[in-house]
């Protein structure tokens, strides 16, 4: 099986900050989508841009793919198993179809899900994404696959519409701690960054101005580069009524623990972060400092 825009239908569940700019993707490279999503006015959006609404995940037991794009394992679980282990996408007997996770779920929950679905004869794909919603919207993504290599071979089409950059890890699993591990490295950097301009603020040393310095110097990262990306994230979700507890800064960084402790692994920084680091993105978002400080 191999997926093709003129014959492959494809399902999409989950039309938040990520989602919806990735169906509109999708749209644009031709290929046919159905959608889902609790907040009616989420699917209106994209059904705006070509595609067709489902009333609920069960209309999209006929589709060849789907794709998920909601906020934690527990909806990843919800949408493929249903309440109490029936009900859900994989509860309709059609074999041969593939389901593609681009949430950031546990890696432990990836690989169980990957057991599953394998037991009704669908393939999964452990796919999450990084590169925020302005490159979700080209279609220029990195997608962290954990999968078996025929699955992603049957996907590629589809993946390579989402994303510039798809990157096969391992199994089942390793697109998850890939994707935790980045997370791990992004916001760490970004906690550092917020107190390096806390110390040079205190000296009358202004956001922009201080940006500008390190630009080329060792203390340059992903997160200098694009200092915005952060207070406009916020905004995005914000807007979209994206609960706290669902962003990344916050959600991630518990994931990160709760994996690391499922491998008996020590993560002195992430454990840290995972109980301040949100107040912070949250505060300086309030404070416009997108505005105030340069970024990109």
């Amino acid at each position: 099986m191999t997926l093709d825009p003129t014959s492959t239908s494809v399902g999409f569940v989950g039309l938040g900050n990520i989602g919806a700019p990735m169906v509109r993707a999708l749209l644009a490279a031709d290929w046919s989508v159905t959608v889902h999503d609790t907040r009616r006015e989420r699917v209106e959006e994209v059904v705006g841009a070509g595609a067709t609404a489902a009333a609920d995940v069960g209309e999209l037991a006929g589709c060849d793919v789907l794709l998920l794009a909601v906020p934690d394992d527990a909806a990843v679980e919800a949408v493929l198993s249903g309440q109490g282990g029936a009900g859900g996408w994989l509860s309709h007997e059609r074999p041969e179809r593939l389901v593609v996770v681009h949430s950031t779920v546990l890696p432990d929950t990836a690989v169980r899900l990957a057991e599953v679905a394998a037991q009704r004869g669908v393939a999964l794909l452990d796919a999450p994404v990084s590169g925020g919603a302005d490159r979700a919207e080209k279609g220029d993504l990195t997608i962290f696959v954990g999968s078996e290599p025929e699955a992603l071979a049957a996907a590629r089409p589809l993946l390579e519409a989402e994303g510039s950059r798809v990157v096969h890890l391992g199994p089942p699993g390793a697109g998850a701690a890939t994707k935790l591990a980045n997370q791990l490295m992004m916001l760490s950097a970004l906690a550092g960054a917020q107190e390096g301009m806390d110390l040079a603020a205190a000296h009358g040393v202004p956001e922009a101005a201080l940006l500008d310095a390190v630009s080329t110097c060792t203390g340059d990262t992903w997160v200098s580069r694009n200092w915005s990306f952060f207070d406009r994230t916020v905004a995005a979700y914000d807007a979209a009524g994206t609960s706290r507890s669902e962003r990344p800064w916050s959600k991630d960084l518990f994931e990160v623990v709760e994996a690391a402790r499922a491998a008996d692994l020590r993560v002195p920084v992430a454990a840290l972060l995972s109980q301040v680091l949100a107040d912070r993105v949250e505060a300086h978002a309030a404070g416009g400092g997108a505005k105030n400080g340069g970024g990109a």
